[in-house]
């Protein structure tokens, strides 16, 4: 089973949204944490010899890396999909 950390900056995204956008984004990464390459996940390309994938939350795109050898996903980016890809 992983863990799941949020960077600084993708925890005060979530706490700007509103209560029922927030339990959803959260509910949808919890999922991650049985399964940190679900179906409709997406391999982007590898940093620092990790592994970043791209989750769809709705209109919201989540980029993450896969730290394997400390079962740990760290969401980095939490954005709508315009804007999170710059």
């Amino acid at each position: 089973m992983y863990s799941i950390e949020l960077s600084k900056r993708v925890q005060r995204f979530l706490d700007k949204l509103d209560e029922h956008l927030k339990g959803r984004i959260k509910n949808r990464l919890k999922n991650l944490k049985a399964n940190p390459i679900p179906n409709d996940s997406k391999f982007v390309g590898r940093h620092n010899h990790e592994k970043i994938f791209r989750y769809r939350i709705g209109n919201y795109r989540a980029l993450y890396k896969l730290k394997e050898n400390q079962k740990i996903i760290l969401i980095t980016k939490l954005d709508k999909r315009s804007k999170v890809y710059k």
